[in-house]
């Protein structure tokens, strides 16, 4: 049985500043750490780029115990198409709804629900009420899927995620208590992942990934990167299987061994992050090139 923990989703984002100041500012979460890397990652945690780029985790909290946005940026990438497959996050926070007010972010409201978007696009559903202390104020992710049965037998039968709640276009999963949780909504049409595609990730047991790869090669499903360890200079390596789902939702299973001593939040994130955003010269060789 697999036992999984549901952890980020990772977004690719053109401006950091703008980005930043969105999640942080408005939506009120924290940078929990900030990560450099020279070279594309052979996982394509960075969309299959091979070139400069950086990772900055944002939250309301450790990822031990909350859904965080992890948030990749390419140096010399100044442009992404944005795709459907991600319907939104929905957070409950009016807090943050009136942080955009005051801010004059735009405040969309869309069939009784309040929607925030991030620069480049990508929803946040806020529901208008107080943001808990005592939980994750993230409280679900949303997929687009062509297929809702197919999905449920992609993600019950084949990932044995547990179903909470299904309706004729939505279903909701979990892979087990105070965690967010995944809805697959079924909108009627192809599921179009354009260069802003993202991917979803869980940790578990390292002993349980060879089940998940045996499982999906049996199935006959798709497996983008086999078993493969990642390094990320000075802090601990972790092994990771990455596979696609019907609707090619990417998604990557990471050990949980190895992942909570990476996942640890640094005090000095924040600090880091603004000191990349300001040294960041790459418009320049962008405008060179062009």
């Amino acid at each position: 049985m697999i036992s999984g923990r549901a952890l980020h989703y990772v977004v690719r984002v053109p401006d950091r500043k703008k980005t930043i100041q969105f999640y942080r500012d408005i939506l009120g979460m924290k940078v929990l750490r900030h990560e450099e890397f020279r070279e594309g990652c052979a996982a394509a945690c960075n969309g299959g780029y091979d070139n400069r780029w950086s990772k900055t985790m944002v939250g309301y909290g450790p990822e031990d115990t909350h859904f965080v946005v992890e948030l990749t940026y390419n140096y010399l990438v100044r442009d992404y198409k944005l795709g459907n497959d991600l319907v939104g996050l929905t957070i409950r926070s009016s807090e943050a709804l009136k942080r955009a007010r005051e801010a004059k972010w735009p405040v969309i409201e869309e069939n009784g629900k309040y929607i925030l978007q991030a620069p480049i696009g990508y929803r946040m559903v806020i529901i208008d009420e107080p943001q808990p202390s005592d939980k994750d104020p993230v409280e679900k992710i949303s997929l687009a899927v062509s297929n809702l049965d197919k999905s449920i037998e992609y993600w019950q039968g084949l990932l044995q995620m547990k179903v909470l709640k299904k309706s004729d276009k939505a279903v909701q999963l979990t892979y087990g208590e105070n965690q967010a949780v995944l809805e697959l909504c079924d909108i009627g049409a192809p599921v179009v992942r354009e260069t802003a595609g993202g991917r979803i990730a869980f940790a578990v047991p390292m002993d349980q990934q060879p089940t998940i790869d045996a499982i999906i090669q049996k199935a006959n499903q798709k497996i983008l990167t086999p078993l493969i360890s990642l390094d990320t200079p000075g802090k601990a390596t972790v092994r990771v299987i990455i596979l696609a789902d019907p609707d090619g939702h990417e998604i990557c299973f990471v050990d949980e061994e190895g992942f909570r001593p990476l996942s640890a939040v640094e005090d000095d994130a924040n600090e880091q992050i603004e000191k990349c955003i300001r040294v960041d010269k790459s418009d320049k060789f962008i405008g060179a090139t062009q």
